[in-house]
C-alpha cells in the first residue's frame, strides 16, 4: 500500500500471535484495506526478546515480514520485549496510527483469545471508543482455510535425495532449504507443508510421507543439490 490514503478517516491494524491463522488474518485485513483504500498495519507482541524466540516463532515472524512486504502494507510492527499489557500496547499503536478498525483473531490457543472476553474488550472499547473491532473466530477448513488442521510447526530443512525432494528435521551438512513443517493432525507419517521464503517470497510444498509432491514450485535457483 505505501501511499497516500484517499480515505483519510480509515486506518486499519491486525493483531496476530503465533498460529496459521495469523496469515487468514493479514490477507483479510489487506482485502478490506484494499477496499477502502486505506493504510494497513499489522501488530505482534511478545513479552520475550525477539533473539530468544524459538525456531517457531522465529518461523512466524520470518514468513509475516516477507507477506507484509509482499501485500506492501504500511508497517510490520513487533512488539518484543513488552511489558505493557496487550490492550495497552493495542491503545498505544491504535492512537499513534490513527487506527479506526482492528481485526483480531480468536484461537482457543492464542494470547488474543482474552480479546474475546467481555471486561478485556470492553477496556478497549473505553480507551479507544473510535475503534471499530471485527473479531475472526477460527472456523473448519474451506479450501484456502486449513490453518487447523496441522500441528504446530517446527524447523525443518529440505534435501535432495536422489530425483526426490525430502524432509529432514535435523540440520544436514550438505546444502539444503530451511522452512517450517506443519504436520497434520491424527497422522502418524510425515505428511503436511514445508513452507519457506526465498527472494522474499513465501513458497509452500505439499509433503507425503516425509516426500515433496509437487516439486514444480521449487524455484529453480535454490534446489539443493543431491545428498549424496
Amino acid at each position: 500500500m505505501k501511499h497516500v490514503k484517499s480515505r483519510m478517516d480509515e486506518s486499519i491494524l491486525v493483531c496476530v500471535y503465533y498460529g496459521l491463522n495469523g496469515e487468514r488474518l493479514i490477507r483479510r485485513g489487506h482485502k478490506l484495506a484494499t477496499l477502502l483504500d486505506c493504510p494497513l498495519y499489522v501488530l505482534t507482541v511478545d513479552a520475550k526478546p525477539i533473539d530468544a524466540f524459538d525456531a517457531e516463532k522465529s518461523g512466524y515472524i520470518e514468513h509475516w515480514q516477507q507477506l507484509t512486504n509482499e501485500l506492501e502494507v504500511e508497517e510490520f510492527i513487533i512488539r518484543d520485549n513488552e511489558r505493557l499489557p496487550i490492550h495497552k500496547v493495542i491503545t498505544e499503536v491504535a492512537m499513534q496510527h490513527n487506527i479506526t478498525q482492528i481485526i483480531v483473531g480468536q484461537s482457543a490457543q492464542s494470547r488474543w483469545e482474552e480479546i474475546t472476553k467481555g471486561s478485556f474488550l470492553n477496556v478497549l472499547l473505553r480507551e479507544i471508543p473510535f475503534v471499530d473491532f471485527h473479531i475472526v473466530a477460527v472456523k473448519r477448513p474451506t479450501e484456502d482455510e486449513s490453518f487447523d488442521i496441522y500441528e504446530k510447526g517446527v524447523r525443518a530443512y529440505l534435501i535432495r535425495d536422489n530425483e526426490e525432494y525430502k524432509v529432514a528435521f535435523t540440520c544436514p551438512k550438505f546444502a539444503s532449504i530451511e522452512g517450517i513443517f506443519f504436520k497434520e493432525i491424527g497422522t502418524d507419517f510425515d505428511n503436511g507443508i514445508f513452507k519457506f521464503t526465498y527472494e522474499r517470497k513465501m513458497n509452500e510444498l505439499d509433503i507425503v510421507e516425509g516426500v515433496v509432491t509437487n516439486p514444480h514450485v521449487i524455484p529453480v535457483e535454490c534446489r539443493p543439490s543431491l545428498t549424496r
